[in-house]
């Protein structure tokens, strides 16, 4: 064994540097709340079905039950809507919550799709 055992100080600053910039860089990912409320409209707004999508043309979504073309979609009745539909996870009060058909994507409360089933 050698009698030389000094402390190898540039590998200690090494190691320091690497943990200090990983710190940062977790921190920077994660935004340290740093988010603007136009950025967090931005996101949730992102994170809405669209009517546009091709599962909700498919499923005949429409953000407004009183509008869904019945000549399409003959199964809808009035009183349906995502509100009352089992497949809605939202919070009541909200104005959107997530719909399990829709991939836990947020759904219009007054909304509407095919897939409606009626909570028990």
């Amino acid at each position: 064994m050698s009698e030389d055992h000094r402390p190898n100080h540039a590998r200690r600053r090494f190691v320091l540097a690497t943990l200090t910039g990983a710190g940062s860089a977790a921190l920077w990912t994660l935004g340290a709340g740093t988010q603007s409320s136009q950025a967090r409209a931005a996101a949730a707004a992102a994170e809405r079905v669209s009517p546009n999508e091709a599962l909700a043309k498919a499923l005949g979504y429409t953000e407004n039950a009183t509008k869904v073309d019945r000549a399409k979609f003959p199964t809808y009745m009035p009183g349906q809507g995502c509100d009352v539909c089992r497949f809605f996870k939202g919070t009541p009060g909200k104005a959107y919550g997530p719909c399990q058909i829709f991939m836990n994507k947020d759904v219009n409360i007054n909304g509407w799709c095919a897939s409606f089933a009626k909570k028990t």
